[in-house]
């Protein structure tokens, strides 16, 4: 029998049937305010006013605050946690083989490492014998370049412009040599300020190195801290953050390795082609290295495209001013192609983020942290989107409507 206090269910209703949506949902919320149930069906975190008017602002402060102190030590942190958030899935699936997971690791950097040695072998012959071909006609390249350098100044001589390109016999190559060799303590200053550089960069990479390798030991104990700093997801993996995370940085990865090869192939199928009809001979002599090298600038924001171009610019300029300009016109239209077809489409669909704010984060990371801050600012975007998704599903701030009085 059923106890007095004890009712019966609702007509129509099996006594194990779950409540509806009216009965689970809290009856006190505002009827314009947010809804408190995400998409997914987990309860959102409700965000007080208060929280919203003072927490919120100092916390951003702080985040702005401690950025700005850290300085290189954030930007050594960002990049070790990225390589960690790309070789991670190979980790992961290593150790679900029941490989221990510090061993997963090993094999993973092991297998990384060869991966690029293994590259880097079937790329050596080719651009070996095209650079020991530019270096076997680079001698013949700078005569003729001196050839013409001696017409162009009897041109602007008997034309009244006395420039002394050529005096006494030396050419102007030999004339910058000359000079270089005068400025020899010059020299020896830069080179050890360079070395100094160098050695600060073999540092910096080895920390990166270390720091990802202990990020990927601690990847399981990483991810669940995470979790218990974000709101509850529903348990899958596509409402799962540290997931999301690690497959926005491997699109961003995936992206760019297709949007640098498609560069390079573009630009050495062009130089290649230049060369068959005529207009840069050396073009099909050194399409694969010129391919390579810029296919690899690529992955450098802004100056990477400028950096690829300039080989093949220089070697066309010793071979004939005009075929430098016809280079450098092709230059121009494919970053052009670049910027306004391949990017756009490309990153379009890994990123899934609006033109403007790619190129605003860019602009940004350039001006914060230089040419690294410009690398880092799209993977580092890719999170933030996923980020804000994320707290956008399971977040609801409280109302600020003029019904409720006070702040709390």
């Amino acid at each position: 029998m059923r106890g007095v206090s004890e009712q019966a269910p609702e007509a129509g209703r099996a006594p194990s049937d779950p409540p509806s949506a009216e009965q689970r949902e809290p009856t006190d919320a505002p009827p314009d305010g947010p809804s408190e149930r995400a998409e997914t069906g987990q309860p959102r975190v409700i965000v007080p006013r208060w929280v919203q008017l003072v927490l919120l602002p100092l916390a951003l402060i702080a985040l702005w605050a401690l950025a700005k102190a850290a300085g290189k030590v954030l930007v050594i942190f960002v990049v070790a946690g990225l390589i960690a958030l790309i070789l991670n899935p190979a980790v992961a699936f290593l150790h679900r083989a029941r490989l221990p997971r510090g061993l997963a690791v090993l094999a993973v950097y092991v297998a990384f490492f060869l991966t690029l040695a293994g590259i880097g072998f079937l790329l050596a012959n080719p651009i070996s014998d095209q650079v020991r071909t530019f270096v076997h006609n680079l001698p013949h390249i700078v005569d003729e370049a001196n050839k013409r350098l001696a017409t162009f100044q009897n041109e602007l001589n008997e034309h009244g412009f006395h420039v002394h390109l050529k005096s006494q016999g030396k050419t102007a190559l030999q004339s910058i040599e000359g000079k270089v060799a005068k400025s020899a303590d010059k020299l020896v200053s830069f080179g050890g300020a360079l070395a100094t550089e160098v050695a600060g960069g073999i540092f910096d990479l080895v920390l990166v190195f270390v720091l990802s390798v202990y990020m990927l030991l601690y990847g399981r104990q990483i991810g669940a801290l995470v979790r218990r700093a974000m709101p509850d997801g529903d348990g899958s993996k596509a409402d799962d953050y540290p997931h999301l995370v690690q497959r926005a940085v491997s699109r961003y990865i995936g992206g760019q390795l297709l949007f640098s090869t498609i560069m390079g192939t573009s630009v050495g199928l062009a130089l290649y082609l230049f060369g068959v009809i005529g207009i840069f001979p050396d073009g099909r002599t050194y399409a694969v290295a010129f391919a390579v090298f810029y296919g690899v600038m690529e992955l450098v924001p802004y100056v990477g495209p400028i950096l690829g171009a300039l080989p093949p610019v220089l070697v066309a300029l010793l071979t004939k001013p005009i075929t430098a300009l016809w280079v450098a016109l092709l230059f121009v239209g494919m970053q052009q192609l670049e910027g306004h077809v391949v990017a756009p489409q490309v990153f379009g669909h890994t990123l899934r983020i609006n033109p403007l704010l790619v190129i605003f984060a860019l602009l940004l990371g350039l001006q914060v942290y230089g040419v690294v801050g410009a690398l880092i600012a799209l993977p580092i975007l890719a999170v933030l989107r996923e980020t804000a998704v994320y707290l956008n599903r399971h977040l609801a701030f409280e109302s600020w409507d003029r019904g409720h009085s006070g702040l709390l």
